[in-house]
């Protein structure tokens, strides 16, 4: 099938593909701390800035570009941003690694606060929810999501390919949640391959039983893991774990996410909706919001003002998938280099294009299991993950699935008159070879040998060279005007929010949670 479909890749496809990133990231104190300060006002509003706002945490940015069709025009303005943030931070830091910094403790991790409108006292209530249910040290970890999208010039010669006569959009959608079942599947080779988070300091997993190694120095590790942010300790819900969510068809997602969203939870009763008066979440359901469950990845399409994310997703369709598992790359200024974003491609059209039969509950917990040994125990010798009920070396499958790629990275190459994607493929097919040389493992090697031992000085060394990097050149003069120009709109864009809002916020509440998730849009 795969050699059937590959004929699509044509080079005008092919430099059709469409990027775009959102890289999270703590804003910290020069000794290593996280900083309790505001988000910087020269940044802009974090409610209505379309590339500058913040995740869960005040203290952390998050930095989103928009959609390119050259890898070198999305890190380009992912630089930009960098540039832009470093240059209003005053004495603080930008960390460069996944899992955090040195943490206080629980109740003074600070959650972003979006000002006193009823749509920012709506994302804030949310993150409190988010604290109660599963600690704020959890939801104080940093990634990078990769956002990928084909053109409908692709759909059209796949459909052809194919012989399906089914509509467009039905078939696009189709493709779209095909790619995201395999996705699963073979997102343990990416943990594998680009996982960088087997440490971690120990205020992180203070409290907890995490079952990890411990150096004198305080830091936590795991030998042999690559991400640890993807493991046990990382996003992960118990709660969750009970949600059947199949990716075979849209409706059928929708409607298991919607269930999550209307149902009561007994754990989550017991919080309270309020206390007091002041809200402690959302709402008593196993989700409060469709972004609160965790997955490797997501259908997404672009919402509009007001509009709950499922609802877009059935009225017009799936128009890009949302990668979750990646780690912050920790050697780099801006978290993630034009190699990884090469591999994501030629991964991400491989899960495209190959067969991908319909998701079971019993293959969904070999998934999950897969995922959790390649995060926490992926360069151990003696792993061996599970193929359809068959136990595999990791690096002989994930030899299996480099080696199909072949072909596609090839496809790339001729599209762009280079060599990279083959060149990529084969320096990952040479890591599942040599595990030493994986970033999880470097990381590692240069903790203990250079910086004693310790993670958070591990990770201070590199922070600190990346804000002197990026210290170092400006953008352009056109960049820095669209960016001051783009804070001061977004600070004018919330100030006309707040001043518009005329209802209470329990009405607006629950008229943003009780739409009709699958029917037409009612205004919010």
């Amino acid at each position: 099938m795969i050699e059937r479909r590959a004929k699509v890749l044509s080079p005008s496809v092919l430099r059709g593909l469409r990027r775009g990133i959102e890289k999270e990231g703590l804003r910290i104190r020069g000794d290593g701390t996280l900083a309790d300060t505001p988000h910087p006002e020269a940044l802009g509003s974090a409610l209505t800035h379309p590339g500058i706002t913040t995740d869960f945490s005040e203290s952390q940015l998050e930095l989103i570009t928009g959609a390119h069709t050259d890898i070198d025009g999305c890190l380009r303005e992912l630089t930009e941003l960098h540039q832009v943030v470093h240059r209003s931070l005053g004495n603080e830091l930008l960390w460069c690694a996944s899992l955090p910094c040195k943490l206080p403790s629980e109740d003074q991790i600070p959650i972003a606060r979006y000002g006193s409108s009823n749509a920012a006292r709506l994302k804030e209530v949310y993150r409190k929810g988010l604290a109660h249910r599963y600690g704020r040290r959890m939801q104080a970890i940093s990634g990078v999501h990769y956002n990928f999208s084909v053109p409908e010039a692709m759909w059209e010669a796949l459909r052809e390919v194919d012989g399906q006569d089914v509509p467009a959009r039905i078939f696009r959608d189709q493709g779209y949640l095909a790619l995201i079942r395999n996705f699963r599947r073979h997102a343990w080779l990416l943990l594998l391959l680009l996982g960088a988070s087997p440490a971690a300091c120990g205020s992180f997993v203070r409290g907890r039983n995490h079952g990890l190694s411990a150096w004198d120095t305080g830091s936590v590790f795991a030998p042999f893991a690559t991400s640890l942010r993807m493991g046990r300790l990382g996003y992960q819900s118990d709660a969750q774990a009970s949600l059947a969510v199949s990716f075979n068809d849209l409706t059928g997602y929708a409607d298991a996410l919607g269930r999550a969203l209307r149902q009561p939870y007994p754990a989550y009763e017991a919080i309270g909706l309020r206390d007091h008066g002041e809200y402690r979440q959302l709402s008593t359901s196993l989700l409060q919001l469709e972004n609160e469950f965790y997955g490797t990845i997501r259908p997404k399409r672009t919402t509009r003002s007001g509009e709950r994310t499922l609802r877009a997703l059935n009225d017009r369709g799936i128009e890009y998938v949302e990668v979750r598992c990646l780690d912050l790359d920790p050697y780099s200024p801006i978290g993630i280099e034009a190699d990884t974003i090469r591999l994501l491609d030629v991964f991400l059209l491989h899960c495209l294009l190959h067969e991908s039969p319909p998701d079971a509950a019993w293959e969904v917990e070999a998934m999950s299991g897969n995922q959790r040994l390649v995060a926490e125990a992926g360069r151990d010798p003696s792993v061996r993950l599970n193929r359809a009920g068959t136990r595999v070396d990791p690096a002989e499958w994930g030899a299996a699935l480099l080696g199909e790629c072949e072909a596609i990275a090839a496809a790339l190459d001729k599209a762009h008159g280079a060599t990279d994607h083959s060149r990529v493929l084969g320096v990952a097919a040479r890591a599942l070879l040599d595990p030493s040389s994986l970033p999880s493992s470097r990381v590692l090697r240069e903790t203990q040998e250079q910086h004693g031992r310790s993670f958070p000085d591990f990770a201070m060394s590199l922070t600190r060279s990346h804000r002197d990097t990026l210290l170092a050149s400006a953008p352009e003069p056109e960049a820095q005007a669209r960016y001051a120009a783009l804070a001061a709109r977004s600070i004018a864009d919330r100030e006309r929010i707040e001043a518009s809002d005329d209802e209470p916020f329990e009405a607006f509440r629950q008229r943003y949670l009780d739409q009709d998730l699958l029917g037409t849009p009612r205004p919010v």
